[in-house]
């Protein structure tokens, strides 16, 4: 489950800011660059994301990681399973919300 969310994590990054170093993913993710290599290797693998690397930069290590389109209906999947759970979380903790209310009133009215 948190590799699902570390990916969709990377995923939505990468989306949005293709340039950035595994460093900096990782920092902004939460997770060590090994976990980032780790994910960006599978991802690439499988075909959801595409390395390129800068062919004038200075910096021969710098890449650009693009989502291909089975990397975009991938995010969409992972972005729809983690509202879903996550809605799910929100509707469990609501209902103990109330539960508690109702304890609460009821030992009030007890004193």
């Amino acid at each position: 489950m948190e590799t699902d969310s570390t990916t969709l994590n990377v995923l939505r990054l990468l989306a949005v800011s293709p340039r950035l170093s595994q460093r900096e993913v990782a920092s902004t993710v939460g997770v060590s660059v090994g976990k980032v290599n780790y994910c960006l290797r599978a991802l690439i693998c499988k075909g959801l994301v595409k390395a390129k690397n800068y062919r004038k930069s200075s910096n021969r290590l710098a890449y650009l990681y693009l989502l291909t389109p089975a990397g975009v209906a991938a995010k969409a999947d992972l972005t729809r399973r983690f509202l879903a759970r996550k809605v799910k979380e929100y509707e469990a903790l609501r209902q103990e919300i109330e539960e508690l209310k109702s304890e609460s009133e009821f030992l009030s009215d007890a004193e």
